[in-house]
């Protein structure tokens, strides 16, 4: 009968590892499924709210940029990629700011203190046409 100082050791992380393992997939796929549902709910409040057009005033325009950075290949290569975000936020008559996801093209469209009519419903961008002067 051998003595082993690690034998010990190699049971433990044979046990331990996998169980780190499981909790680490659980937590991911459970913070996948929330996320979905959470859109899901969002959506589908969306759809249920009434289609508003208010008069309002493009206050600010902002952009959130993300940065991607991937290695290819085995001689370490770096592919680098972003995506790019667009907000705006219109400031309505009774002095409520709303802030909403826009498509780029109607991103370059707004100026800051254009005036004219904001359609939305609920948290959904729908647009926003100039007062004509």
């Amino acid at each position: 009968m051998g003595f082993s100082l690690f034998g010990g050791f190699g049971d433990i992380m044979f046990t331990i590892v996998p169980v780190f393992v499981i909790i680490g997939f659980i937590f991911v796929f459970g913070t996948i499924i929330a996320r979905l549902i959470k859109s899901a709910k969002q959506w589908k409040r969306n759809n249920e709210s009434p289609i508003l057009t208010v008069d309002a005033t493009m206050v600010t325009k902002r952009t959130d940029v993300h940065h991607y950075h991937n290695n290819t290949g085995t001689d370490n290569m770096q592919h680098v990629s972003s995506s790019t975000t667009y907000y705006a936020t219109f400031q309505v008559t009774s002095g409520d700011r709303l802030e909403f996801e826009i498509h780029d093209i109607e991103y370059g469209m707004l100026v800051e203190n254009d005036m004219g009519r904001l359609t939305f419903q609920g948290t959904r961008y729908l647009g926003f046409e100039r007062n004509r002067s």
